[in-house]
């Protein structure tokens, strides 16, 4: 049976409504605040037995979504790259609150069989993914500086106040990070006791990479198998080819979270010494003529497979158990 589709845009301050049923009476276009008021006006307006969908834009779409599943509305968040894609594919010009809340009930209407109810995350996974980012932001901030006082260095001309003033500013930052990324592994710990511990257990993997890993995917529950997480993190290889003309080379699919992805590319060189299965495939690579750069990705690749495994069971890291399920 079709349900009724309502299609949400959001932005900071307002959220507009699209309902394209012919048969209902409050049928077409809306527009609320988007405060407590305005989504009292909304629920008022439509009937109880519908299904809600809008995209995930930023953090302006929580309090709604949260409002919503509080008050037991079916509720659907899409990613906003899946939007993106849906538009193109129907050749959608236009770009306009009225109109993106027409095209998501569009695509609610034609995805209606594969959309997942949203649930609100626990707040300490908020918690931790906004730690994440302001650790992020401070280590983006500390790589310029250190690209700086390089260049500084290397020009011949080396003033020692903003090169001292410079080394002060690096080492403050990197000591805020460390209290940061120390407080977040803690607040991992926690929550997270036994499943920290038993993905710490693969060789090559820090505790900064499993608190990650536990946090992405929501404890390992977020994903039904290892392939949607490697697709998530955009580490999955995509070939790009045409007829008998275009031979693209195969590469990653740079579609996931490139903070993420660094951390795994650093762990893999740990793992390709540490790790027995990791250091066979990346032998086995490099003896197949492959590039290092490559080896290591795909060991990158194999680390997460084993995250998978070990996250989604109630052993610890064995390598004639986890070796076979990670390949």
């Amino acid at each position: 049976m079709t349900k009724l589709i309502v299609g949400v845009d959001i932005s900071k301050s307002t959220f507009d409504v699209f309902i394209p049923y012919e048969n209902v009476s409050k049928k077409g276009h809306s527009k609320y605040s988007n405060d407590p008021k305005g989504f009292c006006l909304f629920t008022k307006s439509i009937p109880e037995h519908v299904h809600i969908v809008m995209e995930a834009s930023g953090p302006y779409y929580m309090p709604l979504a949260t409002y919503l599943h509080e008050n037991g509305y079916a509720l659907s968040v899409i990613n906003p790259l899946s939007m993106r894609h849906f538009t193109r594919m129907r050749m959608h010009r236009s770009k306009t609150d009225k109109k993106d809340a027409s095209y998501i009930a569009e695509y609610g209407l034609s995805e209606q069989s594969k959309l997942v109810l949203w649930k609100p995350q626990a707040k300490y996974i908020i918690e931790l993914q906004q730690l994440e980012a302001v650790t992020d932001n401070l280590t983006r901030q500390c790589t310029k500086l250190k690209n700086m006082q390089e260049s500084f260095t290397c020009s011949g001309v080396n003033d020692t106040y903003a090169l001292s003033f410079i080394a002060e500013q690096i080492t403050d930052i990197e000591q805020q990070i460390k209290e940061l990324e120390n407080y977040m592994v803690q607040l991992t710990e926690i929550h997270h006791e036994n499943l920290f511990e038993r993905v710490k257990s693969i060789p090559g993997l820090g505790k900064r990479n499993v608190m990650l890993l536990i946090v992405i995917t929501n404890a390992f529950t977020k994903f039904e198998n290892s392939k949607q997480l490697v697709a998530y993190v955009g580490l999955d290889p995509g070939t790009y080819t045409s007829g008998t003309s275009v031979h693209g080379s195969k590469r990653i699919k740079k579609m996931g979270m490139g903070r993420m992805r660094q951390l795994l590319y650093l762990a893999a060189m740990q793992a390709k010494r540490s790790n027995k299965s990791c250091k066979e495939l990346y032998d086995r690579l490099i003896a197949n003529g492959r590039k290092p750069k490559e080896a290591i990705i795909a060991v990158a690749h194999k680390l997460l497979r084993q995250a998978f495994a070990v996250g989604t069971s109630d052993n610890y890291y064995e390598e004639k158990c986890v070796g076979k399920l990670a390949n």
